[in-house]
């Protein structure tokens, strides 16, 4: 059948025509888009500082939960310029919606521990049950704290051992924190014989302490009988101080009141001798 040119070259008229109109149409798209992603990443970014900036002026606020928000808050504005992006091309974008959703929630099943660290280290950033510096006890966790991440929180115990505890273990359980009411009261107790004056031991041990620096004057230091024994007495010298000053002040307390004692003629009974171990017991 021979070709008639005439039909070919109209053909190839409405091709180029149909070629040149997708060619305009896409390009706006194109250009469009181009302008969206400038725009948006210029958005994004000034959002970003600017919640960043807005937090810090909330006195307590946490530096870390700053950065948090502030980039959920660019992430989230940059996956919705693409979507308009892609909705410039004629992309369904409630199917992307759709798909980025399920896509979250696979992602939420698989980190679902992760998350959970997540949401614990921004209820501990925000409410605060500890801070860096403050010594802790969180069920058998025990120490100062470090640093309070997203994920996990690092310690030093008191004989300098590394601890990376999970978020989800410390919030899920009660704190103990030593440092917080920045004061605490100690209690030092010995026996003594109860042939010895009672009364001369408790002022002993309330003149050592009120020769004590670091211990507080109010509440008062106080001594007092705790528990009799057959041929002791057990004497208890209670006072208060600084969070800081507690262990210092305890050691040297101890030590001050056994000289103290000693000087004074307050002996301290002897542990009964042993029982000598005969060969019927042995056996």
């Amino acid at each position: 059948m021979p070709i008639d040119p005439q039909n070919t070259l109209l053909t190839v008229q409405a091709g180029l025509a149909q070629l040149s109109t997708l060619i305009v149409s896409y390009s706006f798209s194109a250009i469009g888009a181009i302008i969206l992603l400038v725009v948006g990443y210029l958005v994004a970014g000034l959002a970003e500082r600017s919640i960043f900036a807005g937090l810090g002026h909330i006195h307590g606020f946490d530096a870390t939960l700053r950065h948090f928000f502030s980039k959920i808050v660019r992430y989230a504005i940059l996956i919705l310029v693409v979507i308009m992006v892609l909705g410039q091309f004629g992309v369904q974008t409630a199917s992307i919606i759709a798909a980025i959703g399920a896509i979250g929630l696979a992602i939420g099943l698989a980190l679902q521990g992760t998350l959970q660290n997540i949401a614990a280290g921004i209820m501990l950033l925000a409410l605060r049950p500890f801070r860096i510096g403050e010594s802790v006890e969180v069920g058998v966790i025990s120490g100062s704290i470090e640093e309070i991440g997203l994920f996990a929180t690092r310690l030093r115990t008191a004989d300098g051992v590394y601890i990376l505890a999970p978020n989800s273990t410390l919030w899920n359980q009660p704190v103990r924190n030593f440092s917080r009411n920045g004061v605490r009261r100690a209690d030092i107790s010995l026996s003594i014989g109860s042939w010895n004056d009672i009364d001369g031991a408790q002022k002993t041990l309330l003149a050592i302490a009120a020769a004590e620096n670091r211990i507080r004057r109010e509440p008062a230091p106080i001594a007092f009988v705790a528990s009799l024994g057959d041929t002791t007495v057990s004497l208890t010298l209670r006072y208060w101080t600084a969070a800081a000053d507690y262990f210092s002040t305890n050691i040297d307390m101890t030590k001050r009141a056994k000289q103290a004692f000693d000087s004074a003629g307050i002996s301290i009974p002897l542990p009964p001798p042993e029982a000598p171990v005969t060969e019927a017991r042995k056996q």
